[in-house]
């Protein structure tokens, strides 16, 4: 077991940027903490740094309700939760898979990670491509101008490129899918890929 079972930001989650430690107390309790004087010494008032973010842990709380909600089933936060999350990975799957499938069609578009739908369940719904003869900007910016917002560069996984050896090429492409996304916007950014790569 580790001691601390999760330091996460709310962010990852469609919260807001609010920092989350979960960890057993009596761990927690002999972990040393800078902290302001006027805290307490013991967990959790010991981890704080001053006045809470009040509108963070009301936006954190919003966002794991949300989730929840998604669910639509009856019981208690934790069960809707799994249902939830259960749900949107179903969901999410199907879009990933459609999107895979219409990138592979694209010449000269190779994509970096796992392609093979057998072994979806060991990815998430965000991939990362090049397309030969464009810079991953160019993709971006051309998407970009119409409306279909994407990454392009390392997005801080600098060691990533790196050893892809893209990072003097650009980077790549990175296209995340959520479970509000349709096969539709999908579909739209495959047929603007197309046209890019003919024109």
């Amino acid at each position: 077991m580790y001691p601390l079972t999760w330091i996460s930001n709310a962010y990852k989650f469609f919260g807001p940027h609010e920092g989350v430690l979960f960890g057993k107390y009596d761990l927690l309790d002999r972990l040393p903490a800078y902290k302001v004087r006027p805290a307490g010494n013991r967990p959790p008032h010991k981890f704080e740094t001053g006045t809470q973010n009040h509108e963070g842990i009301a936006g954190t709380l919003a966002a794991v309700d949300y989730l929840a909600s998604i669910s639509g089933d009856k019981g208690d936060r934790r069960q809707r939760l799994l249902s939830s999350m259960q749900r949107i990975q179903d969901y999410e799957r199907g879009l990933v898979t459609h999107l895979v499938e219409g990138l592979r069609r694209i010449k000269g578009l190779r994509i970096y990670g796992i392609t093979d739908p057998d072994r979806f369940d060991q990815r998430v719904p965000t991939v990362a491509f090049r397309i030969e003869g464009f810079s991953p900007r160019r993709i971006a910016e051309s998407l970009g101008e119409r409306g279909i917002f994407v990454w392009d560069g390392n997005y801080y996984a600098l060691a990533v490129t790196e050893r892809l050896e893209v990072e003097d090429k650009g980077g790549m492409v990175r296209v995340g899918l959520a479970h509000y996304n349709t096969i539709e916007e999908v579909d739209r950014l495959l047929e603007e890929l197309h046209r890019l790569t003919q024109s």
